[in-house]
């Protein structure tokens, strides 16, 4: 995706005030062996570009003044209950080194997994992303979870993910395989069966001494 900005000069609370009301929001470049660059974006487009799922999850070409580089967005500030973008910060990448950055799941096939298909079960996503690393060149847009085996009282790990080339998962705390997903049967339903088990074994009790009786 390509990002249009220019350098601005004025800085500061006030000077970032009349940016906003003049529909620019504030910015910043920085990362590499370059200096970090104050910009301005254009308010509208960017509001509209980080409502795409892979503005937050690809690499940018970041023009600036006429200049391209490419960049990562980092970071970037809401206004607490205006739909206003305060501030987006970007990181310079080099093609060479390896980037570290959260992508997005996207789960397929649960609608055929033996959880939703034969036992009517519900699938919980533990995650929704994951950390990894990788160079600019082989990095997803998404990571695929594939859910057609599965099956209730199971789960998906990570060691169970096929990661794209050139990409490895980053472990967070003491958990070297995290749960992904996982299947279960609904609480109400397990209830219900439950109740007519009883039912059905309070009739089988109460039928057998009139059987005697005969």
């Amino acid at each position: 995706m390509k990002v249009i900005a220019f350098a601005r000069n004025l800085q500061g609370t006030g000077a970032s005030r009349r940016l906003r009301i003049a529909g620019q929001t504030p910015g910043i470049v920085y990362g590499g062996t370059a200096a970090p660059v104050a910009i301005t974006l254009d308010h509208n487009a960017l509001y509209h570009a980080l409502k795409k799922e892979t503005f937050h999850s690809s690499i940018l070409d970041l023009e600036v003044d006429g200049k391209m580089e490419q960049v990562l967005l980092r970071d970037f500030q809401m206004h607490a209950f205006k739909q206003l973008v305060l501030h987006a910060d970007f990181q310079r990448v080099d093609a060479k080194s390896k980037i570290h950055v959260k992508v997005p799941l996207h789960f397929v096939n649960a609608d055929i997994s033996p959880a939703v298909k034969l036992s009517a079960g519900i699938i919980s996503h533990v995650v929704t992303d994951l950390d990894i690393t990788c160079l600019p060149s082989d990095l997803p847009e998404f990571v695929e979870i594939d859910l057609a085996t599965l099956e209730v009282g199971n789960s998906i790990h990570l060691s169970d993910v096929k990661l794209p080339k050139g990409v490895t998962a980053v472990i967070h705390g003491g958990d070297d395989n995290p749960t992904i997903a996982t299947a279960s049967i609904p609480a109400g339903k397990v209830e219900a069966e439950g109740e007519a088990t009883a039912a059905e074994a309070a009739a089988a009790a109460a039928a057998a001494p009139a059987a005697d009786k005969k």
